[in-house]
């Protein structure tokens, strides 16, 4: 807290709230731990991902492939980048798009793949890419659940042409307020990037190429960042740790997200599937302990974004999971006695089976 604290007053003092050194080192400090060149910030996950669209050179006429169990955060970018939302199923263990699904919904429109690393677990990347780079398709990462996750050795956000990352105060690196980011190894992505971020301007007030939005990173999120990026992988097993000891609990009727590999997965919600999840949501609600539905409605019947798509044939696996995934209480501060009482509830709806 004292660390924080001084950050804040540090930021204060030098009368410097926007675009100053602040924002500068933590874009440094995250690129590096990210394992890329580059890193633009800006003022929240979703227009990191509308900027990433519109920097990759999607709109008008282009399908971007995504999936329709992600909280419709991809989708509104792609809308409002003028761009078209194509939807892939999902694998009904993970969660996550496969590189078959992508292929399965790619169009001849298709210039993009939002990939969305859900839950904390990274999606296939290797096998995505492989898959995209056959059609000539950009690959943009939604990383903004999967801060710290890697695969073979290689961060979330490293493996596309941009990764997309929100810092939101509830994710695995969370500022006090909103903002995001925009990772990439391509020095000319970055540079548009940071030009968008800002109204497009190539020099302050001309916008020589096109129009940009006001998405900046502001230094008092970016000074906090800064301080606690070096506790991310840390957090990060302590939250793996709580999700394996619900797993490794033998709960009977719920089973859980299937993660793989441990280096790929940073439990940022810990998400099970029963088929009787209202009778387990009251048990726990009971308890007075915190679950929720991650997400309770597919980005195809949400009504604003039919208005703008029009009618999509609903996702087989994508239905089934939305009709009983659940979240349970997964983060850092958690104590042994707060583990053992959701696993207790748990074990309660099991033997009532």
């Amino acid at each position: 807290m004292a660390e924080l604290m001084g950050a804040c007053e540090a930021v204060v003092a030098s009368g410097q709230y926007v675009l100053g050194a602040q924002g500068e080192a933590f874009e440094v400090a995250f690129a590096a731990y990210c394992g890329v060149a580059h890193c633009a910030g800006v003022a929240n996950g979703t227009e990191a991902l509308e900027l990433a669209v519109t920097a990759a050179g999607c709109g008008a006429g282009d399908d971007i492939v995504t999936v329709a169990n992600a909280g419709g955060y991809a989708s509104a970018a792609i809308l409002h980048a003028g761009a078209t939302p194509v939807y892939a199923d999902i694998d009904p263990l993970s969660f996550v798009m496969t590189a078959e699904h992508f292929l399965q919904a790619r169009t001849a429109a298709t210039k993009a793949v939002i990939v969305t690393h859900l839950y904390g677990l990274m999606a296939d990347m290797p096998a995505i890419c492989e898959a995209a780079g056959r059609y000539g398709i950009t690959v943009i990462e939604d990383c903004a659940q999967a801060h710290g996750a890697s695969r073979d050795g290689r961060k979330a956000g490293s493996w596309g042409a941009m990764g997309c990352f929100s810092f939101y105060p509830t994710k695995n690196l969370g500022a006090l307020g909103d903002a995001g980011c925009v990772v990439t190894r391509d020095a000319p992505l970055a540079a548009r990037i940071k030009s968008l971020r800002q109204h497009g301007w190539g020099e302050k007030y001309i916008v020589p190429r096109e129009v940009g939005r006001n998405s900046r990173m502001d230094e008092l999120q970016a000074a906090l960042l800064l301080r606690m990026l070096p506790y991310l992988d840390r957090w990060n097993e302590v939250r793996r740790n709580i999700a394996r000891r619900y797993r490794e609990a033998g709960i009977t009727g719920v089973r859980f997200q299937q993660v793989g590999r441990e280096e790929g997965y940073v439990a940022h919600l810990c998400v099970a599937f029963s088929e009787r999840r209202e009778e387990i949501m009251a048990g726990l609600q009971r308890a007075q302990i915190g679950a929720a539905v991650h997400y309770p409605v597919a980005d195809y019947a949400q009504p604003g974004f039919r208005k703008r798509m029009g009618d999509v044939a609903p996702l087989p696996h994508t239905e089934q999971a939305l009709g009983g995934i659940f979240s349970l209480p997964c983060f850092p501060e958690m104590t042994d006695d707060d583990i053992e009482q959701v696993i207790r509830v748990l074990q309660h709806h099991g033997q009532a089976l």
